[in-house]
Order: C-alpha cells, then structure tokens, then sequence
C-alpha cells in the first residue's frame, strides 16, 4: 500500500504478519497493522484515515481464519487501553479487549452473573459482533448499550436494540470498531457463581478439543440450534451431529482436521495452511448438505486473500 496513513500516537506496523495473532496460526500480512493507545487515537485515526482504505477490527483472533494471501488494508488491534472492566449495581460496563472469561470473573467476585461468558473464548468486542452465547444464554439476553468508533472517527453509543442482535448476528455499522460494551447483569452469591463456572468448565473440557488449535465451532447450527447444556437437550439439529452422520468425525485434509473429539471443531493439526483449513470445511459443507440436506454456514470468520 503507497498510500500515506495518519500518524498516531499507537504502534502502526506495515506488512505484518497475522498468523501468530489468530488460534489456527495462519494468514499472510495485513497491510498495516493499528494498535491504538486510547479510543481518541483511534477516534482521530480513523476521522483522517483516506476513506478508500478498507479496515478491519480484529479481536484476540479466536474465531478467525485469514486467508494465506493477507488482508489489504489497515487491521485494528484493541489492546490494553480498552480492556477496562467496571461493575456499578447491576450494570457491568467491559472494554472490548477485555477477555469474555475474565469479564464473567470479575462479575462473578462482585456478586453479578454473567457466567455464560466464562467458557466463550476470544474478548467482549468479538462476542458483541457474533452475539455470542453459550449453554443458551446470549450477549443480547444481557446487553444494555455499546460504544463505537464509525469509520469516519466519531465515537456513538448505541442501544442493543439498535444492532438488531440475531443467532451469531449482529448489524455493527460496517468499518466501526466497537470499543465497549455495558451489560445487565442480575445479583448472585459469588461462591455459588463461581461453582457454576467451575461446572461449566468442566463440562467443556470434556466434550472440547480445548487444548489443540482450533477456533471454536466451525458451523453454526441449523436453524439457532444451541447447547442448553440441559439433561433434556436435543442433538438432531447439531452441527456436530450432521458431520458425524456424514462420517466425517476426524477427517483430515493436509494439515487440517476435523476434530476426533467434537466434529464441529476445525483443527490445524499439523501445520495446516488458511487454504486447507477453508476446503476442509467446505468438504465438510458438500459431504453434510449430500447426506441432510442441510446447508451449513460458517460461524467461523474468513477473511482476506488467497
């Protein structure tokens, strides 16, 4: 990229390297990379940033597949001006970088449950952005309003009602960064939270390949299908269940895997390219939509080149 960018007061990296930022480690450049120091640096940023120039905020990378090509364009990295965490009554107000786990922490301490949060991996701006949720609670069961930056620099508050929050849906408007969230969260007996986060632990740990290199569910369920993690829960319209109907628990392609553990987890099993991680999937797609029927969307995000 020739063109000349603002000259902010965070760290602005050319030609950098994504792979090591993303849980699959792959992707080729971005272009420039923006670390901003505060919401102003970025506000200013953006506000003088050249409007052709495409930008993608980028969380901790956990639900995020950049193509071996890179991404054009400038990649916005919250960091630590913005993972403040503040609890007022029954209102938990988290920085996007703020770590889903670490918000449903601090909450817990402060007698306030957002516990859903504990076992979502990836930080409080990404689980806006994909409405995220887990054991059939969501972020748009809980949030109350969000701060952001538009693309072209001015800093709003918008109302959850505003961003039209829907299965792994949310409408953010295209090119701002969302630099805070403000959660509702009802009252709890710390000791008993943090049991409830314990169990809830546990209970991923051992239906999870937690400890190899994935980024969570891969495909979304049918229809909004979710866990409730409920004795009475049904598993016909599970994403996991129709790769397994289909055979394909395991498969592999080069260094990409489905996992033996849980079907619906991507994994770069063995040095494992972006290219070979997405045509896993899309083989996964054609095998499953050849024996349901059923058309499975990607819940992880793809972005860049090839």
């Amino acid at each position: 990229m020739t063109r000349m960018l603002p000259a902010p007061r965070g760290a602005l990296t050319p030609n950098r390297p994504l792979a090591e930022l993303t849980w699959l480690r792959v992707g080729g450049p971005a272009d420039w990379l923006f670390q901003p120091a505060d919401e102003a640096d970025l506000a200013e940023f953006l506000a003088t940033l050249d409007p052709a120039v495409p930008v993608f905020p980028m969380g901790v990378g956990s639900n995020l597949i950049v193509r071996d090509g890179g991404i054009r364009g400038v990649v916005i990295r919250l960091g630590r001006g913005f993972n403040a965490i503040e609890i007022a009554g029954e209102t938990v107000t988290a920085g996007a970088a703020a770590l889903d786990a670490h918000v449903a922490r601090k909450a817990a301490e402060a007698g306030r449950d957002l516990t859903f949060l504990r076992t979502i991996p990836g930080s409080i701006g990404g689980a806006v952005r994909m409405n995220a949720g887990c054991y059939g609670t969501y972020v748009a069961d809980h949030l109350v309003a969000v701060r952001i930056v538009t693309r072209r620099g001015e800093i709003a508050e918008l109302p959850a009602a505003d961003l039209h929050l829907a299965y792994r849906h949310s409408e953010i408007p295209e090119g701002a960064v969302v630099t805070r969230a403000t959660f509702r969260a009802p009252a709890g007996e710390p000791t008993e939270l943090a049991e409830k986060m314990q169990d809830q632990l546990a209970r991923r740990d051992a239906s999870q390949p937690t400890r190899d290199r994935s980024a969570g569910s891969t495909f979304r369920n049918p229809a909004g299908y979710s866990s409730t993690g409920h004795a009475d829960d049904s598993h016909e319209l599970k994403a996991w269940s129709l790769i397994d109907a289909a055979g394909l628990r395991g498969h592999r392609l080069g260094g990409a895997q489905m996992s033996e553990k849980h079907p619906n987890f991507l994994l770069n099993a063995d040095g494992a390219t972006a290219a070979e991680l997405e045509a896993l999937g899309e083989l996964v797609r054609d095998r499953v939509r050849q024996s349901s029927g059923h058309d499975l969307q990607w819940e992880v995000i793809r972005v860049g080149e090839p």
